[in-house]
C-alpha cells in the first residue's frame, strides 16, 4: 500500500531534480547579465563620488575610501545648470504627453476604421521607424531654419514627436486591437457616444500601452545630443541638459569627475520616472476585458 502511494511521486520528484540544475543556471546567467549591465552604472556613480586624485590615478579600483561631493558641487556651481535641467523637463514632458494623445488617437483610427491607403499608411510609419536620426538632421536643420525654430524648444520638441509617433502608433494599435468591439457595441447600446468610448472606456484600457511609449519617449528624448547640438547654436538658454556636459570637456585635460556627476544628475530623473510608472508597465488587459 505504501509503496503504491509513492510510486506516483517519484516520477514528479525525478523531474524537478532533472529541471533544478538548468533553473539554477538560468537564474546565474540572469545574474551575471545583470552585473554586466549594471556596472557602468555604478563605476559612474562611483567615479561622481571619488576625488580627484583617484580618479586620475593609474590603479583602477572599484571602491573608494575618502568619498567627495567636490564634482557634484563643481556640476551645480555651473552657470545656468538649472536652467538646463528645467529645459529638459519641458521638452522631455511635452513630448511625452502630446505624443501618447497623438498616438492614441491614430492607433484607435487605423485599427477601428476603414479607409483608403490605411495599409499605405502603416507601412509608412513602419518605414519610418528604419531611417537613421542622422541622415534627417540636415533636412530638419533646414526645415527649422525656414519655420524660424532655431534656438527654441519647439526646434527640440516637433522632432522628438516626429520619431516618437511610429513607434507609439505601431505599439498602441495592439492594444486598441485587443480591446474587444463587443465592448464598443455595448457602450454604445448604453447610450455613450463615441467620444465618451473613445476616453472613458478604450483609454483607460490601453493606458498600459501608452506607459510603455511614454517611457521609450522620455529616455530618447531626455537623453538626446544630437538635436540639442545642431538646432541650438547661438542661444544657450535653450540647451538642454546634456549641452551642460560639454563644458566639463576641456582641450587640455577632460574634468572625468564633472562627467561622471553630471551624468548621475541626470540619470535620477530617468529613474524616478521609471518608478513611478513601473507598475503600469506590468499592466495588462486580460483581467480588465471580458468578452
Amino acid at each position: 500500500m505504501s509503496a503504491s502511494r509513492r510510486s506516483p511521486l517519484q516520477p514528479l520528484a525525478h523531474r524537478i531534480r532533472i529541471r533544478r540544475p538548468w533553473r539554477l543556471a538560468a537564474e546565474a546567467t540572469a545574474l551575471v547579465v545583470a552585473a554586466a549591465v549594471a556596472f557602468p552604472l555604478y563605476w559612474m556613480v562611483l567615479s561622481a563620488f571619488k576625488p580627484a586624485g583617484e580618479i586620475q590615478s593609474t590603479e583602477a579600483r572599484p571602491w573608494t575610501l575618502a568619498p567627495s561631493l567636490d564634482s557634484f558641487r563643481r556640476v551645480f556651481e555651473q552657470h545656468e545648470f538649472g536652467r538646463y535641467f528645467l529645459n529638459s523637463l519641458v521638452v522631455a514632458g511635452t513630448v511625452v504627453i502630446a505624443s501618447a494623445l497623438i498616438a492614441f488617437l491614430a492607433a484607435t483610427a487605423v485599427t477601428r476604421f476603414r479607409f483608403r491607403f490605411r495599409t499605405t499608411l502603416l507601412v509608412m510609419f513602419l518605414v519610418a521607424q528604419m531611417v537613421p536620426i542622422e541622415a534627417l538632421t540636415i533636412p530638419l536643420f533646414f526645415l527649422m531654419r525656414d519655420f524660424g525654430q532655431l534656438n527654441t524648444l519647439g526646434a527640440l520638441i516637433l522632432p522628438h514627436i516626429a520619431f516618437s509617433l511610429p513607434f507609439a502608433i505601431w505599439m498602441l494599435r495592439g492594444f486598441v486591437r485587443a480591446v474587444p468591439e463587443a465592448l464598443e457595441e455595448a457602450a454604445y447600446i448604453d447610450g455613450a457616444s463615441r467620444t465618451r468610448f473613445l476616453w472613458q472606456v478604450l483609454f483607460p484600457l490601453v493606458f498600459p500601452g501608452l506607459v510603455a511609449t511614454s517611457v521609450f519617449s522620455f529616455i530618447s528624448t531626455w537623453n538626446d545630443f544630437l538635436f540639442a547640438k545642431s538646432f541650438i547654436i547661438s542661444d544657450t538658454s535653450q540647451s538642454t541638459l546634456p549641452m551642460a556636459l560639454l563644458v566639463f570637456f576641456k582641450p587640455d585635460e577632460n574634468d572625468w569627475g564633472g562627467i561622471m556627476a553630471a551624468s548621475t544628475v541626470m540619470t535620477i530623473p530617468v529613474l524616478v520616472f521609471f518608478v513611478l510608472v513601473q507598475r503600469r508597465l506590468v499592466s495588462g488587459l486580460g483581467g480588465a476585458v471580458k468578452d
